[in-house]
């Protein structure tokens, strides 16, 4: 996914026409639900529901999202079976893998995909605007919405400033290398970008200032929708589902 994926209008799934403020709280107490899974079964279970959810909603597409994670739980197969102690599994050059170790880590492991799975599947979706909206009318304080909101604008002007730095270089001839002109030009490059965001950050303002702005977050109905009939449909049978993973994992 590229960078500007973030700022592309969501694709069309059935996951899309409910309400966000949903979607994000049923995220969240999925999330704070599977983390306190012990049981492998269990935590079995809320993973395969998850790809489910993510396969059905139509974001199967963005499974290169969860690389940076499955590396991390590849460190911690490795590492947490060597230096947990318990009973030993086997040997290797002198280190004991532990079967509790072992055991820790595939938990690790199905907690985080669980969550992160999820997460995609109902929160991935969502336009960045349409997010901070919907925090806002969940009760979030609107100064941290307005710095969400405003962050996510700037990484956006910040990567437009970057390709233009990017190409402006490679037009002088520029080639990378493994020399000190190279990073020597890196520096000057970030030190560009750094110049330039703080230019834009405050011709931004003096912008926001020009059109009457008093630091108060204005909430425009169009990026939160009403509650309608299916929205409580979903949360029931939503909160059903952990009712019964919750039952399972007590059993």
């Amino acid at each position: 996914m590229s960078q500007l994926a973030l700022f592309l209008p969501p694709a069309s799934c059935w996951i899309c026409a409910r309400d966000p403020r949903l979607r994000i709280v049923a995220a969240g107490v999925f999330a704070l639900v599977t983390v306190n899974f012990t049981h492998l079964f269990t935590l079995l279970i809320a993973v395969l529901s998850a790809v489910t959810m993510l396969i059905s909603s139509g974001g199967w597409k963005r499974w290169r999202q969860l690389l940076a994670l499955e590396s991390v739980m590849l460190l911690l197969l490795l590492t947490l079976p060597l230096t947990v102690p318990g009973a030993a599994l086997f040997t290797v050059g002198g280190f004991s893998a532990s079967r509790t170790g072992l055991t820790l880590a595939i938990t690790l492991l199905l907690k985080a995909n669980a969550i992160v799975v999820m997460m995609l599947a109902l929160v991935g979706s969502l336009e960045p605007m349409q997010f901070g909206h919907a925090l806002a009318r969940l009760g979030v304080p609107e100064k941290l919405v307005h710095l969400l909101l405003l962050t996510i604008r700037q990484i956006h002007l910040l990567y437009q400033e970057f390709i233009r730095l990017r190409q402006a270089m490679r037009a002088r001839a520029f080639v990378p290398r493994s020399d000190r002109h190279t990073w020597h030009s890196y520096g000057w490059l970030m030190g560009m970008l750094l110049v330039r965001s703080l230019t834009r950050s405050q011709r931004l303002a003096a912008a926001m200032r020009l059109r009457g702005f008093h630091g108060r977050l204005y909430l425009l109905d169009a990026w939160v929708w009403q509650w309608q009939r299916a929205d409580t449909t979903l949360a029931l049978g939503f909160a059903l589902f952990l009712s019964s993973l919750i039952a399972l994992e007590s059993w």
